[in-house]
């Protein structure tokens, strides 16, 4: 066996046991039941918005894709498998079908960068049951992590407007560091202008951006006696990059950076503040530097940058990590409505799901949402009505070539842009309405019916 005990960096060829152990225990139940190549569909939704969200951005639809695509059990991963003993009463074709495994399904989704609100589908599943079963897993961590990002990037670019520079500051925070490229990525995708993620950055085609540590300015001030040395010397070799002033004293430091810039000693082009009243540091600073670019950091949201414009800040842009990339959780689920042609649906006390496969029905007035149906997957568009789920899988191979994060950018903010103002706002928004399609609510109630006969 080839595994390491030690090291937990996850490889691409491993992703088929990055899965719960129930998802491979029921795919092994199924195969006894010989039941598994029976066709299923699963949605993913939310039962509830995040409180005080009134809308999600979709994202993270790319790497489930990718997932899906890479989708397979070495011989050495079965092995491992196989000596934890939990599977020793599993049949032999469950091997089998590991063993020579590759996902063969569908997938309809939401294009990422769209709006979506509660109980309607990012994205549905159909593929044998098995392995509609088994990526579950993966599939809610990519989507409810890059949602809740994108979602929280997408808040703050609006509150923020068009023209503040965001930087998502968040690797450090992120819950892993695999996390930190997810959340770079939906963070741009939705709206934030550039990352200091090196890694993410470079593999998305972009720019890193950053700017210098508190450490710099005290080693080298220690060393050199003087907190404009350390300002020197980095300018020495970044000369267009902000320097942070608040190690010390911010208004002190912007007054001998100002004197110099006057006399022609030094050109300073941007300064960061990371501590301190934000609203009186930055108009002094603006005062003493009127034509520098002014940015801010340190528990940076969208409350915070709402507080800040509202108070008169005279900041430019900001840089968001810690409550970008962590915050209220998208509890996004992953459930099965229909198997071998017969819908279902879970009935649980505040856990209800809707049957059957699907489709979202939104209509549009003048670029803005007027409301959202959720309706059966065979259900045609009404007047004025737009399906918001397309096909981007068939048997197991992407249909069209990923999407440029510009591309999902642009359609982030145009989705922000055709939501209310109610919708938008931080405080107690109102989503939009989502409506039942009367075939829907007609299917639900026979389901329900029929359910009570289990019982």
């Amino acid at each position: 066996m080839t595994f390491s005990k030690q090291e937990l960096i996850i490889f691409p060829d491993e992703y088929g046991l990055l899965t719960d152990l129930y998802e491979l225990t029921m795919a092994a139940c199924y195969v006894g039941e010989e039941i598994e190549a029976k066709p299923a569909s699963f949605e993913l939704f939310v039962r509830h918005l995040p409180e005080d969200f009134g809308y999600l951005i979709a994202m993270g639809l790319t790497q489930v894709l990718e997932y899906l695509e890479q989708f397979r059990f070495t011989s050495s991963q079965l092995e491992a498998l196989q000596e934890t003993g939990i599977f020793n009463r599993a049949p032999a074709k469950f091997w089998s079908l590991l063993e020579s495994s590759r996902f063969i399904g569908d997938v309809w989704a939401v294009p990422e960068g769209t709006a979506v609100f509660a109980n309607e589908p990012f994205l549905r599943v159909d593929a044998p049951l098995w392995q509609a079963q088994l990526v579950e897993t993966y599939v809610l961590n990519t989507i409810n992590y890059q949602t809740l990002v994108a979602t929280k990037a997408a808040r703050i670019r609006d509150v923020a407007g068009e023209k503040a520079k965001l930087l998502e500051f968040g690797t450090r925070r992120a819950f892993s560091p695999q996390g930190s490229m997810w959340a770079a990525r939906a963070a741009l995708a939705a709206g934030l202008d550039s990352t200091s993620n090196v890694l993410a950055a470079l593999k998305l085609g972009q720019q890193p951006s950053g700017t210098m540590a508190h450490s710099l300015v005290m080693a080298i001030s220690a060393l050199a006696g003087s907190e404009d040395e350390a300002f020197k010397a980095f300018e020495r070799y970044f000369p267009t990059a902000p320097l942070l002033i608040d190690t010390y004293d911010t208004v002190t430091a912007a007054e001998r950076l100002a004197t110099r810039v006057k006399t022609g000693e030094r050109q300073v082009t941007g300064v960061r503040l990371d501590s301190g009243d934000l609203v009186e540091l930055s108009q002094k600073v603006r005062s003493l530097l009127p034509n520098i670019t002014i940015f801010a950091s340190g528990d940076i949201d969208e409350w915070e940058v709402k507080r800040l414009c509202e108070a008169g800040a005279s900041i430019d842009g900001y840089g968001i990590g810690t409550k970008l990339v962590t915050g209220s959780p998208v509890n996004g689920v992953y459930k099965l409505v229909e198997i071998d042609g017969i819908p279902t649906m879970k009935e649980s006390s505040s856990k209800v799901t809707y049957p059957g496969r699907k489709q979202i029905f939104r209509t549009l007035a003048d670029s803005q949402i007027q409301q959202d149906r959720l309706g059966l997957a065979e259900e045609k568009p009404q007047n004025g009505e737009q399906p918001l789920l397309h096909l981007v899988m068939q048997e197991g191979k992407r249909i069209q070539a990923p999407q440029s994060l510009e591309a999902i950018r642009q359609r982030t903010t145009a989705s922000v842009a055709s939501l209310a103002v109610a919708t938008r706002q931080l405080n107690k928004p109102t989503p939009v309405k989502v409506t039942i399609s009367d075939f829907l609510e007609s299917l639900r109630l026979s389901i329900e019916e029929k359910n009570q006969s289990f019982q």
